[in-house]
């Protein structure tokens, strides 16, 4: 097995200084690419001074999918992990990656059986918190019939075949793109497993990150108060939600989205029942979750009819070549 560890980046230095800090204590022998952009923090300075990053590529948008794909673009090894800047690989997190694709694919070898499994391996974030920690855990539904096991972006090793066949990452998403490539895993058939050792530590969240960069998580919701972000990440969140329901399963899927708006609407009553939300902010709000529906109702349609296969994925990787304005890489050296 060879391994890639893709980190994307933005204006996270003191936070990326410590993950690759901690790769190099746990992680030997992997290829590592940061894709930073674009940071006005001195993240290329830095990098490029430390030797245990082989590639850093520099891309000019504000978009987490456009740095995996970046990194993907640029990465050679059989397995490719991707890794969140702010979190820190735990001692056995290598360990797990041995163990799920090293050791499992000899045994299939040996044995002559079908397809190597697993294809992506996922664990946990344990993230700090007033009175402990919080971890996540492995999150599985099953939709119109197909098995999905969603997985954090920010903490997911993938063969490289499965990678491939999925196209990467869906660059018109600007939050959910993990949940999107869960659910196009699960109709190629490809097994997403949960490894509870495959973990990462979070010990503070990142001050200066975009919205792009923080919101690609499981069980992410906005934050329930009146300011332009908080109303801006609603749009999001439904144009994310309907999109790749739409474009993953058609028309019919609609029905998970009234689901969801349904609970929603409950939650922010609530709130202002309690007097912890102004009704301004819920009609607000609420105007937010119309657009972003109906936006990503028009986009998934469209996205659909542009790609009809089981990759679903008309922005993928293999859509475009000008994501890199500077690419500097060891490897040639």
């Amino acid at each position: 097995m060879e391994l890639s560890v893709v980190v994307p980046t933005l204006n996270g230095r003191e936070h990326l200084v410590r993950c690759l800090d901690a790769l190099s204590e746990h992680v030997s022998s992997a290829e590592i690419i940061v894709a930073n952009g674009p940071s006005v923090d001195g993240t290329t300075g830095m990098v490029r001074r430390r030797d245990d990053v082989d590639v850093l590529v520099e891309i000019g948008e504000r978009n987490i999918n456009v740095a995996r794909n970046a990194g993907i673009d640029r990465a050679t090894g059989t397995v490719i992990a991707f890794l969140d800047y702010w979190l820190i690989v735990e001692e056995r997190w290598i360990d797990a990656i041995r163990t799920a694709f090293d050791h499992v694919a000899t045994a299939h070898r040996a044995s002559g059986h079908g397809p190597l499994l697993p294809a992506v391996i996922t664990g946990p974030v344990h993230r700090s918190q007033c009175g402990g920690v919080r971890s996540d855990t492995v999150d599985r539904r099953t939709i119109n019939g197909t098995r999905v096991t969603y997985f954090d972006g920010g903490n997911v090793a993938f063969r490289r075949d499965a990678l491939e066949a999925i196209d990467g990452f869906d660059e018109s998403l600007a939050m959910g793109s993990a949940r999107d490539s869960a659910h196009r895993l699960a109709h190629l058939g490809y097994n997403v497993v949960w490894e509870p050792t495959f973990s990462v530590r979070q010990d503070a969240h990142p001050r200066h990150t975009t919205e792009n960069h923080k919101a690609d998580t499981p069980g992410f919701r906005p934050r329930c108060h009146a300011t332009d972000v908080a109303a801006r990440e609603w749009d999001w969140r439904y144009r994310s939600l309907t999109y790749r329901l739409v474009k993953n399963y058609g028309f019919r899927s609609l029905w998970r989205v009234a689901r969801h708006t349904a609970a929603d609407v409950k939650t922010a009553l609530t709130s202002i029942a309690r007097g912890n939300t102004r009704p301004s902010d819920w009609l607000t709000n609420g105007r937010n979750i119309v657009t972003g529906a109906a936006g990503g109702l028009k986009d998934g349609f469209i996205a659909r009819l542009r790609d009809r296969s089981p990759q679903r994925n008309p922005n993928g990787v293999s859509t475009r070549a000008d994501r890199a304005v500077a690419v500097y890489d060891r490897r040639d050296q």
